[in-house]
C-alpha cells in the first residue's frame, strides 16, 4: 500500500532528462575548453623607422610601403592588431626571444634562417657602399685597401652583418639610417652601407641634397620578408602566406608596390623560408 501510495512513474523519465542536461553540459564545456585551447594567440606586430618602407607618418600613425601590405593582410585574415613601430633593436629582440611575434621588414641571411621564420620576399633591394660624391673615384681606385675603411652601419641590420663578411674590418654602429647619413657627411667615416631602396629618402628627411652622396659599389642584392618568430601559432603564419599569395594573384599587391616604387618590378613569388611553423 506505502508503494501504491507513492507512485514511481516520475523516475524512470526524470533521470534520463537529467542524464541529457548533464552530458550536454559537459559536451558544451569541452567544447569551449577546446575552442580556447584552439584559438591562436594574438600576434604583435612591429617595424622600425626606415622609410620607404615603413615609418611614422605626420598623423603619428605607421606608414609606408610594407605596412600597408600588412595592413591588407590584416584585413583578408581577418585581424586587427596594431603596429607599434620601434627601434630597430628592440624589435629585433623581441622576434629572437618571444613567440608570436612579427617584425617586419627582414632582410635574409643564413643566421636568420635558423631563428625565425620569413614570408615574402615583400620588396627586393640591395645593399649598397655609399661615399661622398667627391670621393668615390679615389675610393675605387683603392683596390681591396678599401676594406680598411670606417663604416657607418645601422646596428644590427643586415647592412652591418654584409659589410663584415665581405671584408669591411672597422665598422661604426648607428642607431638609424639617418644618424649613418650624417656621419658620412660631417666626415667623420669614409663609408656608409645601407639599402639601395632607403637612402633617396633619408637623405630628403635629412634636407640634403641627393648628389651629395653616391654608390661606390653594391655588396649583395637584398630581398625584404615578414619575420615570425620562433614559437609563432602554425595555422597564424599559413593564413598570412596564404593571404600573401591571393594578394599577388589578384593584383592588390603589385598596385601597392607600384603606388611607392613606381616603374619598379614587384616581385611574384611567395615562399616561406627558415624554421618550420
Amino acid at each position: 500500500m506505502i508503494l501504491a501510495a507513492f507512485p514511481l512513474r516520475f523516475v524512470p523519465t526524470s533521470l534520463p532528462r537529467q542524464r541529457r542536461l548533464a552530458r550536454y553540459i559537459a559536451t558544451v564545456g569541452v567544447l569551449l575548453i577546446a575552442a580556447g585551447a584552439m584559438a591562436a594567440p594574438k600576434l604583435s606586430l612591429y617595424t622600425e623607422e626606415w622609410p620607404p618602407m615603413t615609418f611614422t607618418s605626420g598623423k603619428g600613425t605607421p606608414d609606408g610601403m610594407a605596412v600597408e601590405v600588412v595592413n591588407e593582410l590584416l584585413h583578408r585574415t581577418g585581424q586587427s592588431n596594431s603596429i607599434a613601430v620601434v627601434p630597430w633593436m628592440r624589435g629585433y629582440k623581441l622576434l629572437l626571444t618571444r613567440p608570436n611575434v612579427m617584425l617586419f621588414t627582414v632582410g635574409r641571411n643564413a643566421e636568420r634562417e635558423r631563428n625565425m621564420t620569413l614570408l615574402g620576399p615583400i620588396a627586393m633591394s640591395s645593399t649598397v657602399l655609399l661615399a661622398r660624391s667627391e670621393d668615390v673615384l679615389a675610393l675605387q681606385a683603392l683596390g681591396s685597401d678599401i676594406l680598411k675603411r670606417e663604416v657607418a652601419a645601422y646596428q644590427g641590420s643586415i647592412f652591418e652583418s654584409t659589410a663584415r663578411n665581405k671584408g669591411f674590418s672597422s665598422t661604426r654602429e648607428t642607431g638609424s639610417s639617418e644618424e649613418g647619413a650624417r656621419m658620412l657627411l660631417a666626415k667623420r667615416v669614409d663609408l656608409w652601407v645601407e639599402g639601395n631602396i632607403a637612402v633617396a629618402q633619408t637623405l630628403q628627411r635629412l634636407g640634403i641634397a641627393p648628389d651629395r652622396v653616391s654608390r661606390v659599389m653594391t655588396l649583395d642584392s637584398l630581398d625584404l620578408y615578414l619575420a615570425f618568430s620562433r614559437g609563432t601559432d602554425r595555422n597564424t603564419i599559413l593564413q598570412w602566406q596564404t593571404a600573401l599569395r591571393d594578394m599577388k594573384k589578384d593584383g592588390t599587391f603589385q598596385a601597392i608596390h607600384q603606388r611607392w616604387f613606381p616603374g619598379e618590378p614587384a616581385p611574384p613569388q611567395v615562399v616561406r623560408i627558415g624554421l618550420e611553423p
